[in-house]
Formats: structure tokens, C-alpha cells, sequence
């Protein structure tokens, strides 16, 4: 799923006590009823959001995950959370992705250009 606005904040790394990071951006939505959005970064990937700045135009591929809470009083609570975990800056044409790619998607291997096939070796 993916989302396109205006960057209109873009938070710092908040770090837990057990290690674990996330970093927050809310976008403002273009429709006759723009919203703002907020979409969370976990872990490494909120290094997604380095290059960016407040007013740039984005388009953020996003995941929507859900859970259920009962407080102590028994009341069952349902809450959200959209997860970015891919950004493309839409003024630059730029992809921002993860910096972790395989080798083989950065450099080629035994000469060979990146796009140039070796043998075929899928079952179908």
C-alpha cells in the first residue's frame, strides 16, 4: 500500500531501553480533505528517512497492522499502526532505500555488467 503527501515533520530516533528504535514522519495528504498522516520507521529503517526535509513531496510504501488491547477493567480497545518501510521523494524522482542490499544487487560479479544474465538455473 502506499501513501503520497507532504512531509510536514520528520521526528528523531526514539530509542527504548531494550534496544529497539523507531522514528516517526507525518505526511499531509493532497485530497479536498487533506490529512495528516503518521507512519512509523522501525528499526534500520527509519535511516530511510536521513535525506529528507520538511515540505518535500513523498510517496511512502506502507504496511497497516492492527491489534487488540483489554485494559484491567475488561474493555477490549483496538489499535493501529502504519509501518513505512520504503520512501521515493516525488520532486527528485530519488528511491530512498535500505542501505543493506546483497552484493549481488551492487556490484557485479566476474566482470559481468549487473543487468547480464548467467546460467539459467530457475525451475520454471
Amino acid at each position: 500500500m502506499e501513501l503520497q503527501g507532504i512531509i510536514k515533520k520528520v521526528g528523531e530516533v526514539q530509542t527504548f531501553p531494550s534496544g529497539f528504535q523507531k522514528r516517526e514522519m507525518v505526511i499531509v495528504t493532497e485530497e479536498q480533505y487533506p490529512q495528516p498522516i503518521s507512519i512509523e520507521f522501525l528499526k534500520d529503517k527509519g535511516d530511510l528517512l536521513n535525506p529528507l526535509k520538511e515540505g518535500d513531496k513523498v510517496k511512502v510504501s506502507i504496511n497497516i497492522g492492527g491489534r487488540e488491547w483489554t485494559s484491567p477493567q475488561g474493555e477490549v480497545k483496538y489499535f493501529n499502526s502504519i509501518t513505512g518501510w520504503k520512501v521515493e521523494s516525488l520532486e527528485a524522482g530519488i528511491s530512498v532505500e535500505p542501505t543493506q542490499a546483497t552484493p549481488s544487487a551492487t556490484k557485479p560479479a566476474d566482470g559481468k555488467g549487473v543487468f547480464e544474465e548467467d546460467e539459467d538455473d530457475l525451475p520454471f
